[in-house]
């Protein structure tokens, strides 16, 4: 039972669209919630997501039990600079770097290896995740100050994300901690690639075009 008192109710955060940029002041209850272990709906720069720490095991598996969500799937990672990558093990050479800094910040999101036990709760034994640097800079800075965070569609396992607050909160109610209203978000999630070898691979068509499906000339 989740029983700390800063993360166990309900807050209404409610930003509206025509305040862009957010200020980092804004989310200062957003930013406490989440370092401390809960759960809530905020926009991305693609649609509402339901994010919680990605460094916290229990945090991880509140949101599967939230989305009913196929345990053996692993969650999009959602990071705030390239240095975060050393937090999961992610080593990348030249032709790698060079490679995620065409992409990101962007809405793509790479498949990349890690292999470490510590994070199987977030590989779920496939030794991969998925990461994305958002384009929108105001998540950015909320990355900066949280940490990493997992980052899936507003919905149950099979359902339609959730395209605003009302829909977000007919699937959870007030089983999460907060939810940031940013009006109407439609769109479509991140492209999915993965990256290795030196190869850029297509796995699921999304947001962004990539138009490469390899990248056969960063072989050395």
């Amino acid at each position: 039972m989740h029983t700390n008192r800063e993360t166990s109710m309900t807050d209404r955060i409610t930003f509206q669209k025509e305040a862009e940029p957010y200020r980092l002041s804004d989310w200062r209850t957003v930013i406490r919630i989440l370092c401390h272990g809960g759960v809530g709906v905020i926009p991305t720069d693609t649609i509402y997501g339901l994010v919680g720490s990605a460094l916290l095991p229990k945090t991880v598996e509140r949101i599967y039990r939230l989305r009913c969500r196929n345990q053996s799937k692993p969650m999009i990672v959602l990071i705030g600079s390239l240095a975060d990558l050393k937090r999961f093990g992610v080593t990348l050479d030249t032709p790698a770097r060079k490679t995620l800094r065409t992409l990101w910040p962007g809405k793509v999101s790479v498949v990349l290896p890690v292999t470490s036990p510590r994070f199987k709760y977030l590989h779920r034994g496939t030794k991969t995740i998925a990461f994305r640097l958002p384009a929108w800079p105001p998540l950015r800075h909320l990355l900066r100050a949280t940490g990493p965070l997992v980052a899936p569609s507003v919905n149950r396992e099979g359902k339609s994300p959730a395209e605003n607050i009302s829909e977000a909160r007919r699937y959870f109610g007030e089983r999460v901690d907060f939810y940031v209203n940013s009006g109407h978000r439609q769109g479509r999630p991140s492209t999915l690639v993965s990256f290795r070898n030196n190869h850029l691979t297509v796995l699921r068509p999304g947001a962004a075009k990539v138009e490469q499906v390899s990248r056969p000339e960063l072989e050395h």
